[in-house]
């Protein structure tokens, strides 16, 4: 190590920086960095089809999801009136991008370096008691030309907090952001939960592996499709004239301009072609195992990468709800949560006020299905008829903005209330009492010569006890002060309580006649 090696690292440790070690100019890796030594050819993963379709499938079924603006109230979720931030998301994130490209963008950096970054630009809008931020708009910072900086010893003021450096590639400016103005996102393969892990790091020889047999391919291809071959000859031949020998039958054999062209071999030699056959390797096997383990790695279904060797039309379809479960719900859920606390107010956020991808996109079905879960929800009161119009693109109409439910439906609260009723009825009714909807029978109605209470008016024979006689309507005399039967001259009549016994008896038996009447009639 020179002098100015050693003075640089003694800065560095006094800045508490780590400074890579820089290659001689004898040393391997700079002349392989030179060209001078190519000891293996680097290779790209995104060259490599499998690879590329998933994150093709990722980036563009994040990028097709909508932004949503809600507000959470004691009445249910409405949408509020849109902020900066909200259109931002929904309309145009810069003057450059539409939010599907400017999400497709995000989604294939965070898949393919393992972390997305995107700086959110905001400007302070001075009033006359103080102010406020306002969002202007969102860039792209490429996720290979930012690195993650841990202030641990306060140069930027604060110990322990992160911040992005950004070095712009076309400027060469660097430049440093705080936490609250970069979003961040990360794939789940995560060991300090601060930076992502890309699959093609962890995959690293399976991607090359599977970029290794594509190369292979090709250069059958070029070859003409023809392997290698074995030359024999008699005699013992330098290395420069086997050198010309082996030249000379490429130039005649090798190649795709020399298909189907004659081969001349000089005499006493022989060429033997290897007959080396893809089948007898399983070369098609094994490039579909590596496949398969690609996708596994990202999440993705078979069907996705256009595997149908296991699959059936049902299972495609259950193959991608599967897939809006178990893949992309977390994508989802980390893009939410990183927005909402970043884009967000602390007074919007008291005030229920969320954002949200709005997944059901990814669930549209038939017109005919469809339409019935439509109708569904109209006739249960889940949807009104204007709110199931707008999913069709389609006007509101008068009176579509009410709630439908069937006639015969009850609250839950009142369910079985009318047994109960009908209950409490029976028990409380009198006996001689109508039930509630019994029309009146002849045995339950009035009596004759009743009143409505069942007894006689006043006056009548049959109210009380009945009256000696000479009391009333039947014709009999008025008994003396002296209680007592008595003859015209004032003296006792023998045998007087005898006759009065003998027409009480008679009284009593012709009311009870009557009353047999009266009931038969």
């Amino acid at each position: 190590m020179n002098v100015w090696q050693r003075l640089k690292a003694r800065v560095a440790k006094f800045l508490n920086m780590n400074v890579l070690p820089e290659a001689g100019m004898d040393e391997e890796s700079f002349l392989e960095w030179m060209g001078i030594i190519n000891r293996r050819r680097k290779r790209n993963g995104m060259a490599e089809v499998t690879y590329f379709t998933c994150l093709k499938m990722m980036s563009e079924t994040l990028a097709k999801i909508p932004w949503k603006y809600y507000q959470e109230t004691r009445k249910g979720i409405k949408e509020p009136k849109a902020t900066d931030a909200a259109r931002l998301l929904k309309v145009r994130p810069n003057p450059f991008m539409t939010p599907t490209t400017f999400w497709n963008a995000v989604e294939m950096n965070r898949n393919h370096f393992g972390n997305a970054y995107v700086y959110v630009r905001q400007r302070f809008s001075r009033k006359k008691y103080g102010g406020e931020l306002k969002m202007m708009d969102m860039w792209i910072m490429p996720s290979d030309c930012v690195q993650i900086v841990v202030d641990d010893a306060g140069y930027f003021g604060g110990i322990g907090k992160i911040w992005y450096s950004y070095s712009d590639r076309y400027s060469g400016r660097q430049y440093i952001f705080g936490t609250d103005e970069v979003l961040h996102f990360k794939t789940s393969h995560s060991l300090d939960g601060i930076t992502g892990m890309p699959v093609q790091y962890i995959l690293k020889e399976t991607v090359e592996g599977a970029a290794a047999s594509q190369e292979f391919l090709n250069s059958l291809y070029e070859n003409g499709l023809t392997a290698k071959a074995t030359l024999e000859y008699t005699g013992d031949l330098n290395e420069e004239a086997a050198e010309k020998l082996v030249q000379a039958f490429e130039r005649y054999g090798a190649g795709t301009k020399n298909t189907g062209k004659i081969l001349p071999v000089p005499l006493g030699m022989k060429l033997t072609p290897l007959d080396i056959k893809l089948s007898d390797s399983q070369f098609i096997e094994l490039k579909k195992y590596s496949a398969l383990q690609i996708a596994a790695a990202f999440g993705i279904k078979p069907n996705q990468i256009n595997d149908y060797e296991k699959s059936s039309y049902s299972n495609s379809e259950m193959q991608q709800l599967s897939f809006l479960t178990e893949t992309m719900l977390f994508v989802l859920k980390q893009y939410e949560e990183e927005v909402n606390y970043k884009m967000l107010t602390e007074e919007e956020q008291e005030e229920g006020k969320y954002f949200k991808l709005n997944e059901k996109v990814l669930l549209r079905t038939d017109s005919k299905t469809q339409m019935d879960i439509f109708a569904a929800g109209i006739n249960n009161g889940i949807y009104k008829p204007n709110e199931a119009r707008r999913k069709l693109d389609m006007p509101d109409e008068e009176g579509g903005d009410q709630l439908i439910v069937n006639g015969n439906y009850i609250p839950l609260m009142q369910v079985g209330e009318q047994y109960r009723k009908g209950q409490e009825t029976e028990e409380g009714k009198e006996p001689g009492q109508l039930a509630a909807g019994q029309p009146p029978g002849p045995q339950e109605g009035q009596q004759e010569g009743l009143d409505g209470d069942g007894q006689a008016p006043e006056g009548s024979p049959s109210k009380g006890t009945p009256e000696p006689p000479g009391g009333g309507d039947g014709g009999g005399q008025q008994e003396p002060e002296g209680g007592q039967g008595q003859d015209a001259d004032g003296t006792d009549a023998p045998g007087g309580e005898k006759e009065g016994g003998e027409e009480d008896g008679a009284n009593e038996d012709e009311l009870q006649e009557k009353g047999r009447k009266g009931k038969k009639d």
